[in-house]
Formats: C-alpha cells, structure tokens, sequence
C-alpha cells in the first residue's frame, strides 16, 4: 500500500482496522512487568488506558485513541516528519473538531514534539491542511507498518509456531479485525522456547499479559471501557 508524503488522509485505513492491527501486534509484546511499568520508561508497543503506543525511544513515536461514538485521534512524530520545523508554523490542529485532546496535543506542540495529527469520525479520517511545500509529516515511516496488512500479517507469522496447528495468522489476523478473536487460538499458535534449565517447554510470551492487553484493546469483546464496533 502506498502512503503519500506528506500523507493523505485516504492512505489510512478505516480507524476500526487499524486500532485492530495495532492492538494485535502489541499485544504480542505485553508483559506483566511491562504492564507496571510507567509510561514514560516504556518503549516499543502497547497498550494502557490512554490508548495505543508505539515508541522506539528514538526517530518515531505515536499514540492512538478513542474520542468515543466511533471517534479516534492518532498523532506523533517520525524523524521523517518537516511539519514542527516548516516556517511558517503549520497548525496541526486547524481544522480539528472539538473533541480532541487539545490540552495533551497543545502541549506536546509546544514541546516540539508533534509531527502530525489525523482525527477519524463518521468513518472518515482528516488532518489540518498542509503547504504545498512541505515533503513529509512523518506518517508513512511512522505508521505503514500498521496501514500496510500485508505487513502485520508478515509480523503476526513470524511469531507463530510453524511445527504445531492451529489457526491461521490470517485467520486470527481477520478475527481480530472484527473484534472476535479467541486468545486461546492465538497463544495456542505463538512461538515457545525450550528451556533447558528444568527440561520443559516454558512459553517465550506472557499469556496472561497477552490476554489483558487483547481485552484492554477490545479485540475479544471483553473490555467493558472500550469502544469497539
């Protein structure tokens, strides 16, 4: 999938879609010790009450969350971003409707910190305009591995156990899509590890962790806080 730079709003997919690939590759991750972890010594991606993360604690960080009534915000910064040095100053925020997070993102502005934001409501996605002169604002180096399926479908086999059976990565990757998916028929597939220490199989992931953060995101249907479709 081609992601303009700078980056059109139609290069996203529906918001529904990406809040699912997102949360699914995170939750991948998730640890219990993660889980306790505060935020601003996290890095990698995840997912809390705030909404999801994705931080390398270096070129590209970015947040995701739900406005409510099918609304979302995603906003952040990649290396690739000229928005916070383009003179004159580009409002990234023109434009935005009234149920943004404006305290968060004005300060985050203000901090430079803030590569671009794009808002999603009535199944639409927009953004602020830009000036012809701008050649990037960061969202494809920073998101296309959650905008493209073809590449969180590579990243969700990678991690699956290809010597057992089971379901599908495409498979469990349309079920969490669709707000449907069965943990169990995910930790089933995962990769494990021998450890040799007490000759037994000991999971290389933390199921528990996992199913909380499959939950948190909605993708299971059983997070009550959520907004899920």
């Amino acid at each position: 999938m081609t992601v303009h730079r700078p980056g059109l709003p139609q290069d996203l997919p529906p918001a529904e879609e990406l809040w699912a690939r997102w949360a699914l590759l995170a939750a991948l991750g998730a640890t219990t010790e993660d889980e306790e972890r505060p935020p601003r010594h996290r890095t990698g991606r995840w997912i809390d009450d705030e909404g999801l993360h994705w931080d390398d604690c270096g070129c590209t960080w970015w947040v995701m969350s739900k406005g409510g009534d099918g609304r979302f915000v995603l906003y952040g910064e990649d290396e690739a971003s000229g928005v916070k040095w383009h003179e004159p100053a580009i409002d990234v925020l023109a434009g935005g409707p009234d149920w943004l997070p404006y305290e968060e993102l004005r300060d985050r502005i203000e901090a430079y910190e803030i590569g671009c934001v794009y808002w999603y409501e009535n199944g639409t996605w927009a953004r602020a305009p830009y000036p012809d002169d701008l050649d990037d604002d960061g969202l494809d180096c920073g998101m296309s591995s959650f905008i493209d399926r073809s590449e969180v479908l590579a990243e969700l086999t990678a991690n699956l156990d290809r010597t057992v059976g089971g379901a599908s990565a495409d498979s469990l990757l349309a079920d969490a899509e669709a707000y449907r998916l069965e943990p169990q028929k995910l930790l089933d597939r995962l990769v494990r590890t021998d450890c040799h220490d007490d000759s037994s199989d000991r999971d290389s992931s933390d199921g528990p962790a996992i199913i909380r953060a499959l939950a948190r995101a909605g993708l299971t249907g059983e997070y009550a806080a959520t907004d899920t479709p």
